[in-house]
């Protein structure tokens, strides 16, 4: 398990299906968040893993090692453990002592959806949790029940951990997640600007990181 761990306020998650319905680079985005200053970046690949994805996350692995970021991998145990990066594992995935023994020495999330999910995942060895959707979510097929705002505030007293918020944040919204004592944001369909070229993803970036501070 990481040592004293911190998470980001900002956690921006690659979805690779969201970023492609937009007909916006994976990787384009991964740099112009990068070069905006984010310190934590996910990559999410819900379709199967191929050759080509394993080569996407292994250059985005690069590009963190090189701003001094984190690369976490969303489910795959396996290729997190090759690519020596995070991993973010979620209810119906490897649960977490089993995830932990494939990458004893990496960070390790783990999703929640409800009390008494999250008071379960406060004695697991993830070194953060997360808790979702917070609002309503595009970016997820089956989504959970909607959690809110309020139901964080009383679910935030149930661990110790950091904890993310997730689900249908925007930067409208984003200030009463933060009020409501999260540690940090997932965002996902809300990285994407109108028009998806390295100009406007980076300033989409900057407004995150000005409003996570």
């Amino acid at each position: 398990m990481a040592k004293s761990f911190e998470l980001p306020r900002f956690y921006p998650i690659l979805d690779t299906a969201v970023l492609r319905s937009r007909e916006c680079g994976v990787l384009l985005a991964a740099e112009c968040l990068l070069r905006a200053g984010a310190r934590i970046l996910q990559y999410r690949n819900k379709n199967g893993w191929h050759q080509f994805h394993y080569d996407e996350a292994s250059n985005i692995a690069e590009l963190c090692r090189q701003a001094g970021a984190l690369f976490v991998v969303n489910d795959r145990a396996d290729y997190a453990q090759l690519l020596n990066a995070g991993l973010h594992i979620g209810q119906d995935d490897l649960p977490p002592v089993a995830a932990r023994m494939v990458v004893p020495n990496a960070v390790l999330g783990f999703s929640t959806h409800n009390a008494l999910q999250l008071r379960h995942a406060s004695d697991a060895p993830a070194d953060y949790l997360s808790l979702g959707p917070i609002f309503a979510t595009s970016s997820k097929e089956k989504p959970d029940p909607v959690v809110g705002v309020d139901g964080l505030k009383a679910m935030r007293a149930l661990t110790n951990k950091p904890l993310c918020a997730i689900g249908g944040i925007t930067l409208a919204n984003a200030p009463q997640v933060l009020e409501a004592k999260a540690d940090s944001i997932a965002v996902i369909s809300a990285l994407l600007p109108e028009k998806c070229d390295a100009a406007s993803l980076t300033a989409r970036a900057a407004e995150w990181l000005k409003l996570s501070q």
